[in-house]
C-alpha cells in the first residue's frame, strides 16, 4: 500500500484531459474486450485517472495479497469462508464445462447437475400446461418468496430478460418485504386456480420469507375452502435444503429443489433459487445465462496478467477511489430499462460481501485506506434528471459505472440513438468538465455589457456554469441485454467484489452485520405483542428509553 499512497500522491492533481492530450492511443491501450460467440462485451476504463504504473502497482500488490491463489482457491473448491467454514462456489453452479470440482471428497457437479436436470423437467411441465392446478387449468402466475439474495438476484434477472418472456402466458411476481403490503398489493392480482407459489428460504426458517409464506399459504387456503386443502402441493414448491420444514408447511417434499451451503445467499441466482427466472423466460434461455457467467469465469480464471482481467482492473479502479482518494460512493448507471434492478441487486452483492471493519485474521481493517464504497444508481435518462447534478458539480467524488447495449429490442424511432448521445455525452462531460473561460464566454452572451455591474453578474453566472471535470468513469458495452451477456454481467462484479475484497484481506463471503439486527427483532417481538408487557417486563427494562418509548407508542395505537 506504501508505494500505492505515493503514486497517489504523484498523480492525485492531473486532470484526465491532459492524459489523453498526452496519449492519442490511450482509448485503445485502456479498453479491454471479451467475445463469446456473438456476443460482445467491451470494457473502457480510459476515463479514469489512472496510468499504466497505476495498474502495475496494483498488480504487484495482487502479488502481496495473493489474488492470484485466492482465485485458483476458489474455484478450487477450498474453504475460502473462513468465519462460517465454508467453500464458495457459486461459480459451480454455472460450470458448463463440467469440470470437476471436489469438496471432500465428492464431485459436486453431480449434484449440480441432478439439481438443473430437475429444474429443467418441472419447468417445462409449467410452461407447456401440463402441470395443473387445483380445478384443472394451467399455472399463469408465478410468485416468488424470498429475501436478500433469494429475491434481488431472480427478480434483476427477470426484469432484464422481459424480452425473452411470454407475459401474457406466464407472469412472474417477487414477495419479500414483511410489510404485509407488499404481500397484500401482489395477492390482489392472482387467482387462486393458476397461481404457483415458490418459498425460496435455505433454511426454511427466514422470518420475513416465512411470514409472507404463511400470509400466502392462508390467502391460498381461505380462496379455495377446505375440500381443496390436499391439492396444496399443486400451488406451492420449495428451494430449500430444510426437508422436515418444508413437508410441515404443506409442500411436496418431491417438488422442493436443493441448494448447498457452498452457495452464498447473494450470489444464488444461478442455483434453483433461479427458478422462478427459468420460469419466466424457459429453461433454455436460463442456461444461456448460466452459459455467460461460465464465460466471465474462464476469462477471470485463465488470465494471468491482471491488467488485462477485466473483474481485476474493474476492482482495482474501484479500490483505487475508495480506498485513496477517499470517494465513499459510487454509481451504477445501466442505460437500459431492462437493468432497472440492476444497481439494487449490486448495492446487496457489494456492501454486503465488502462492508467490513475486520480482517480475516480478526484485526481491523486498515482505518487509512477503508473498504467498501455505497452503492447507487438508476437507469439512464432518469437518473440524469435526479443525481447527476451531485456527480457534475458537487463536492464528493462519485465514480461512474455507465452501461450501455449496442443494440435495443425495441427499435422506436430515433430512442436508442438518443440513448447512446446521452451515455457518450454524460461520460465525456464528467471527464472534460467545462472550463471557467469557457463558462464566462457564454455568460457574456446572455448577459450583455462590459460595465463593472455586468461584469460581475457575468463572472458570478460563470462560476456556476464551470464545471471542474476530471471525474472519472467506466463505459461497459454490451452487444445486446439478452440471456448471456447479462451472465457475464452479474459474473463481472462478482468476482470484481471478490479481488476488493482479497486486496482489502475482508472475507467477502459472510455477513455477520446482517444477524444483529434479527437478533434484536426476535427479542422485541414479544414485547410488542404483549400489550401488558407482564411476561417480558425484564426485558422491557434492558431496553435503552429510546427503544421502550417506541415499544410503548406501538402498543398504544394498535391496542384497539
Amino acid at each position: 500500500m506504501q508505494q500505492l499512497d505515493k503514486h497517489f500522491e504523484s498523480v492525485k492533481a492531473i486532470h484526465m484531459k491532459d492524459l489523453f492530450a498526452q496519449d492519442p492511443e490511450r482509448a485503445k491501450k485502456f479498453s479491454l474486450e471479451l467475445k463469446n460467440g456473438d456476443d460482445l462485451f467491451h470494457f473502457d476504463f480510459s476515463k479514469n485517472r489512472i496510468t499504466e504504473e497505476t495498474l502495475t502497482l496494483f498488480t504487484n500488490l495482487s502479488k502481496e495479497r495473493k489474488v492470484a491463489e485466492g482465485i485458483e482457491a476458489m474455484f478450487s473448491g477450498e474453504i475460502i469462508n473462513k468465519t462460517e467454514k465454508r467453500a464458495v462456489l457459486h461459480t459451480a453452479l454455472r460450470n458448463r464445462s463440467n469440470r470437476p470440482i471436489i469438496v471432500e471428497g465428492k464431485n459436486v457437479m453431480d449434484d449440480v447437475n441432478g439439481v438443473l436436470d430437475k429444474m429443467k423437467g418441472f419447468t417445462e411441465k409449467v410452461r407447456s400446461g401440463e402441470w395443473k392446478g387445483y380445478t384443472g387449468k394451467p399455472i399463469t402466475d408465478v410468485i416468488n418468496i424470498g429475501i436478500g439474495g433469494s429475491d434481488l438476484g431472480p427478480l434483476m434477472v427477470a426484469h432484464a430478460l422481459t424480452p425473452y418472456a411470454n407475459p401474457e402466458k406466464l407472469k412472474v411476481h417477487y414477495i419479500s418485504n414483511v410489510d404485509g403490503t407488499h404481500a397484500a398489493e401482489v395477492l390482489k392480482l392472482l387467482n387462486p386456480e393458476t397461481c404457483m407459489f415458490i418459498v425460496s428460504s435455505k433454511t426454511f426458517t427466514t422470518q420475513e420469507t416465512m411470514t409472507n409464506a404463511h400470509t400466502c399459504r392462508s390467502w391460498w387456503l381461505g380462496k379455495v375452502g377446505t375440500d381443496n386443502a390436499a391439492k396444496l402441493p399443486l400451488h406451492f414448491v420449495a428451494v430449500s435444503t430444510n426437508l422436515t420444514k418444508v413437508a410441515e408447511f404443506g409442500i411436496d417434499t418431491n417438488n422442493t429443489f436443493a441448494f448447498w451451503d457452498w452457495v452464498g445467499g447473494r450470489f444464488s441466482l444461478w442455483s434453483a433459487i433461479g427458478l422462478s427466472t427459468a420460469l419466466y423466460v424457459g429453461f433454455d434461455n436460463f442456461i444461456q445465462l448460466l452459459e455467460g457467467g461460465h464465460a466471465m469465469d474462464e476469462h477471470f480464471r485463465t488470465e494471468k496478467d491482471l491488467r488485462k482481467n477485466i473483474p481485476a482492473v474493474l476492482a482495482f479502479i474501484d479500490m483505487w477511489y475508495t480506498s485513496f482518494f477517499k470517494s465513499g460512493s459510487h454509481a451504477v448507471l445501466p442505460y437500459d430499462q431492462y437493468l432497472d434492478r440492476f444497481p439494487a441487486f449490486l448495492q446487496q452483492l457489494e456492501m454486503e460481501s465488502n462492508g467490513k471493519g475486520v480482517k480475516m485474521n480478526g484485526e481491523p481493517v486498515d482505518a487509512a485506506h477503508g473498504t467498501s464504497s455505497a452503492l447507487f444508481g438508476e437507469p439512464g435518462t432518469n437518473g440524469q434528471h435526479a443525481f447527476y447534478q451531485l456527480i457534475h458539480q458537487g463536492t464528493q467524488l462519485i465514480p461512474c459505472d455507465f452501461i450501455f447495449p449496442l443494440n435495443t429490442h425495441n427499435k422506436l424511432g430515433e430512442h436508442h440513438k438518443l440513448l447512446a448521445c446521452n451515455v457518450f455525452a454524460q461520460a465525456e462531460a464528467l471527464m472534460k468538465g467545462k472550463t471557467f473561460e469557457q463558462a464566462l464566454a457564454e455568460a457574456k452572451k446572455s448577459i450583455p455589457g462590459d460595465d463593472a455591474e455586468a461584469q460581475q453578474k457575468q463572472t458570478t453566472l460563470a462560476n456556476h456554469r464551470t464545471f471542474s471535470g476530471n471525474r472519472p468513469s467506466n463505459m461497459i458495452i454490451l452487444s445486446q441485454v439478452n440471456p448471456r451477456t447479462v451472465g457475464m454481467l452479474i459474473a463481472l462484479y462478482e468476482h470484481k467484489t471478490f479481488v476488493e475484497g482479497l486486496l482489502w484481506e475482508i472475507n467477502s463471503f459472510d455477513q455477520w452485520g446482517v444477524e444483529l439486527g434479527k437478533e434484536l427483532a426476535k427479542d422485541l417481538y414479544p414485547l410488542l405483542g404483549d400489550k401488558e408487557g407482564k411476561e417480558t417486563e425484564g426485558t422491557f427494562k434492558t431496553k435503552d428509553s429510546s427503544t421502550q418509548h417506541l415499544v410503548e407508542l406501538f402498543r398504544q395505537f394498535n391496542s384497539q
